[in-house]
């Protein structure tokens, strides 16, 4: 069993993830589906190991061994990238590997609300796109930059771990900056990134309270930051970012992630009745009534805010899944297993008949 050989299935049958785990064979993830690739054996400790460790470069195979575990990605050829995860599980070598195609999608062909390109279209502020992991984040970031990238003339500076999608210049031209490759760490690359003149950020991952307070930061003196967060609502997410300072500065961060919010994008991707996954999401913009309600600590009147605000762009899960409902894209059953409010997404969809 050859690693290239399971690289280019995952890139034939269109997976978003393949798993090499002891135990059992080699496995792909379809439409969010993990299935054993028919034909194979099951890894033993030793294949594993061959396989998990002819990806990595010498350098990468040190800090394997050293940490137990490494974050990087590499190119597969003109067809695409895989992000990588390899990592320790009783005591034999692991990995997953997420396809990283070569053609970044624009909003259209990822099919997201139109809302989205507003955007592309900010200046300044913190733009946050949330959801649980393997469902969209990266792409949708990826078409956010892209659009920054062929209309208008800024520099973009992206600070990933590892590189995802490999921008090319266009209008803009675009740094794109990996953590251990190119900097020791989000802060240390957030607290220079001022330095290098940037007009829009773009931070993998918001992790701790460090990074957020950084990237708030970045966010109040003029630019446009893009991050993610491993959150499931726009409410959430505030929650979270406020949560993880400590309690005597809570107010102060409130104050400041009220002031730079624009955009909370939460977001799933439902398996479609067509084959393929739908996005279903859920948006938040900051309104004078949303920072008020941040600001006052009222984050659970979020929920309606949003509910209320349909005119202003704003959208709950629950409406993005009862639209695709409708749309006779997905069914009504699995609509209901992803909605956050059973009740309401009932609700809607017994007003559309």
């Amino acid at each position: 069993m050859e690693i290239q050989e399971l690289l280019q299935l995952t890139v034939e049958r269109k997976a978003s993830d393949l798993h090499l785990v002891v135990g059992v064979p080699p496995s792909l993830r379809i439409d969010g589906v993990i299935s054993q690739i028919s034909g194979k054996e099951a890894l033993t400790a030793e294949l594993s190991k061959t396989l998990v460790m002819a990806i990595m470069t010498p350098e990468q195979k040190d800090l394997f061994l050293a940490n137990k575990e490494i974050d990087f990605s590499f190119a597969f050829g003109e067809t695409g990238r895989f992000r990588v995860n390899a990592y320790h599980q009783k005591g034999s070598m692991s990995a997953a590997l997420r396809l990283i195609p070569s053609q970044i999608l624009t909003v259209e062909q990822l099919r997201l609300p139109k809302q989205i390109h507003q955007i592309a279209s900010l200046r300044q502020g913190l733009v946050l796109v949330t959801g649980p992991t393997g469902h969209g984040k990266s792409s949708t970031l990826a078409a956010i930059i892209e659009e920054i990238n062929q209309t208008r003339a800024e520099h973009i500076v992206t600070i990933e771990d590892p590189i995802e999608f490999l921008h090319q210049p266009a209008k803009s031209f675009i740094s794109q900056r990996e953590l251990h490759a190119d900097t020791h760490s989000w802060k240390v690359a957030l607290r220079s990134v001022l330095r290098q003149d940037p007009d829009v950020v773009l931070v993998g991952e918001l992790r701790d309270y460090e990074t957020i307070a950084a990237a708030i930061t970045v966010a109040e003196t003029g630019h446009l930051v893009l991050a993610t967060v491993h959150t499931n609502s726009a409410a959430q997410t505030v929650d979270r970012i406020i949560d993880v300072f400590p309690e005597h500065q809570q107010q102060q961060v409130r104050m400041q992630f009220a002031n730079s919010i624009e955009v909370v994008l939460s977001q799933r991707l439902i398996p479609s009745i067509k084959g393929g996954r739908v996005p279903a999401t859920e948006v938040l913009l900051a309104t004078p009534a949303v920072r008020n309600t941040i600001r006052e600590a009222k984050t659970h009147q979020i929920d309606n805010v949003i509910q209320t605000s349909a005119e202003l762009g704003m959208m709950t899960l629950e409406g993005s899944l009862a639209q695709w409902v409708k749309a006779g894209e997905i069914a009504m059953d699995v609509a209901q297993s992803f909605s956050l409010r059973p009740n309401e997404l009932a609700r809607l969809l017994q007003g559309s008949k």
